[in-house]
């Protein structure tokens, strides 16, 4: 991390100076830039985001009286987790959670069927998907760490609980702050109160029952599997001896058990398979108890046994699958004449079952996208056209979610009998796991061809980085300090952008090579992307960060022989800043030219998006294309 830039500053460096909002009473004001409705995952990765930015207003309201503490999600999967790294807070995730490592499958004994026994095991993420690993975590100890960021920021930004969200209305003529929002809450005597807010942007991370979505006409389309599941976070007593592993358990007739070992030695969450619920039954008509769970735990364990000694948490489900037909205010005919001014993200537009643990995962995933195109426009970087396309991205996104997790709901649904028949020495289950490795893992989310993602033209030139699929990370070593690193543990959670120059083998600093004159287009040319979108007065890399890697020893490449675009000046004392250029790792297979296929004769140019996804992939003499590239996005300063 980097510090000092301005002067020597004592402290936890994550605490940022807060700005004058910081210093304000915690009153609702009347008007703010960006209402948030909601403390789950989707909002708090939404408000961290932008608390970032002192010149962006921002209110998130909650209608539950303060944070959660337990229940609900836990699985991070490992995109999630390269998210959390860009925001500083992988290492203290990692730290905390439990990390899965191996998943385990059972299934009825053939010579006794009301028994079972371990028929499969598998490593959960194979080897290369990503440098982060799988973890378990209580999501109010995710929560957590999204509200310290959102303190530490230069903001302050702190939640209204007790604030339920009522309803909007959209004033179309309206100059400023269209949208006007109704919040219930009670006064200090405890009488019933409404309170209205304008904003410019409301989004809506109100859950499954969306009242946000429902302002805006929206609903959950599709269907429910009509079957009841119990999921309760236990302490307990076991002989079964894959307690502390991942286990997928199929019984021969009394139902089916996911159990996912938790952070802290000794927690242990267990899905247990209960009742089929009747045509259009809902759970709530059955009277399931948490006795119920344990019970159907014991059948289907046999012929081992759990004693629970402690439930921590517990809730009665049914599987259902739903979409909504968009995740903003705008019809489809429409989207040539309005920009989206209400948006819905996580179980407010899509809900699924929590088996493939995607839920927490996806959701974070939608404002990630959104947050930094609410940014580009607030801080006047981007039109607010460019706000259409979290709609387009995410519900492919979602989509995908949904169709897999039927498929999946079905294979963990599937009777012991089915378990049992095999593909080759592979039991069904474990082989349906082992294909969908790349989808529990986060990994296979690509964004179609559009004005923010190429086409395949360059994709020949680093066939290791798919346009429009997130970036894949290699280590690296750091030229100024030789620091062994992960390329992709450069980019933060700031909403910049990022342009990674693959140099050459050959005379990569000649002055007539495609390297450096690229670096001189970037420097000095009118046209550059670092020249048109950085605001006067700010930091080189204030919108665009540059990067470079070389493909030689860190030993055999000078720092004074670089070219200066790649040596910013910045601060109040237009310090140098060393950290952004690398050279490839030479230690145990690890170059990143031969693990991402970049074509070490011609080298390439990558951008990356804001939110880790590879935006496009050109020559290094391709001027033309990267300036056409940001100005179909990016507003020039002189324009604003």
């Amino acid at each position: 991390m980097q510090f000092h830039l301005n002067g020597f500053q004592p402290g936890d460096p994550d605490k940022h100076a807060a700005g004058d909002q910081s210093t304000r009473a915690h009153v609702l004001p009347g008007e703010t830039d960006v209402l948030i409705v909601g403390c789950g995952p989707a909002g708090l990765c939404l408000a961290a985001q932008l608390a970032a930015y002192p010149e962006i207003s921002s209110v998130i309201v909650e209608k539950k009286s303060g944070p959660m503490e337990k229940g609900q999600a836990d699985g991070l999967n490992v995109r999630s987790m390269e998210m959390f790294q860009a925001f500083g807070s992988a290492q203290k995730v990692m730290r905390e959670s439990l990390w899965i490592n191996e998943t385990t499958f059972w299934a009825p004994m053939r010579e006794d069927p009301a028994k079972i026994h371990r028929v499969g095991r598998v490593q959960d993420v194979e080897d290369g998907l990503s440098e982060m690993p799988h973890v378990l975590l209580n999501q109010g100890r995710v929560h957590d760490m999204f509200l310290d960021l959102m303190k530490n920021a230069a903001t302050g930004l702190e939640p209204f609980y007790d604030h339920g969200f009522e309803t909007l209305t959209i004033d179309a003529d309206a100059s400023d702050y269209p949208v006007r929002a109704v919040l219930s809450c009670t006064d200090e005597n405890g009488e019933a109160q409404e309170k209205t807010l304008k904003a410019r942007y409301v989004v809506g991370c109100d859950g499954a029952r969306s009242n946000v979505r429902k302002a805006i006409g929206g609903e959950l389309h599709g269907d429910s599997a009509n079957q009841a599941w119990g999921v309760m976070d236990v302490l307990a007593v076991t002989d079964f001896p894959d307690i502390r592993m991942k286990s997928i358990i199929q019984s021969h007739k009394d139902g089916n058990i996911l159990v996912l070992p938790r952070e802290g030695g000794y927690l242990v969450r267990l899905y247990v398979e209960l009742d089929k619920l009747n045509e259009n039954e809902r759970v709530a008509n059955r009277d399931f108890t948490v006795d119920h769970m344990i019970s159907a735990a014991n059948r289907i364990f046999s012929p081992f046994s759990i004693d629970v000694k402690d439930v921590v948490w517990w809730s009665i489900y049914e599987i259902g699958h739903r979409l909504t037909d968009k995740f903003d205010d705008v019809p489809s005919d429409q989207t040539a004449t309005r920009t989206p001014r209400v948006f819905t993200a996580g179980d407010a537009c899509h809900t699924h079952s929590p088996k493939a643990g995607q839920g927490m995962n996806v959701s974070m995933g939608d404002t990630f996208n959104l947050g930094w195109k609410l940014i580009s426009v607030l801080t006047g970087r981007a039109a607010p056209d460019l706000l259409h396309s979290y709609s387009d991205e995410r519900r492919d996104a979602a989509r995908g979610l949904v169709e897999f997790d039927h498929t999946w709901s079905r294979v963990v649904g599937a009777s012991g009998e089915s378990a049992s028949t095999q593909s080759g020495d592979m039991p069904h289950f474990q082989r349906a796991f082992i294909n969908n490795g790349r989808f529990t893992a986060g990994l296979t989310i690509k964004y179609q061809p559009s004005t923010l993602t190429g086409d395949a033209t360059g994709q020949a030139l680093a066939t290791g980085f798919d346009i429009g699929m997130r970036f894949h990370s290699s280590p690296v070593v750091r030229l100024a300090d030789a620091m062994p690193m992960h390329l992709g543990h450069a980019a933060r959670a700031d909403a910049s952008w990022r342009i990674i120059l693959f140099a050459p083998a050959k005379d990569p600093l000649s002055v007539d090579g495609s390297f450096q004159k690229l670096c001189d287009f970037l420097e000095a040319d009118p046209a550059s992307p670092l020249k048109l979108y950085t605001p006067a007065g700010a930091d080189p890399d204030a919108v665009i960060n540059l990067h470079a890697v070389f493909q030689q020893h860190f030993r055999d490449v000078e720092i004074g022989d670089l070219p200066a675009v790649l040596l910013p000046r910045k601060g109040r004392f237009g310090l140098i800043d060393y950290e952004n250029v690398f050279c490839a790792d030479h230690r145990d297979e690890q170059d990143i030219f031969d693990l991402r296929g970049v074509d070490r004769d011609k080298g390439c140019v990558v951008i990356v998006r804001p939110d880790q996804h590879v935006a496009n992939i050109l020559p290094l003499e391709d001027h033309k294309g990267l300036a056409e590239y940001f100005a179909n996005i990016l507003l020039p300063v002189a324009d604003k």
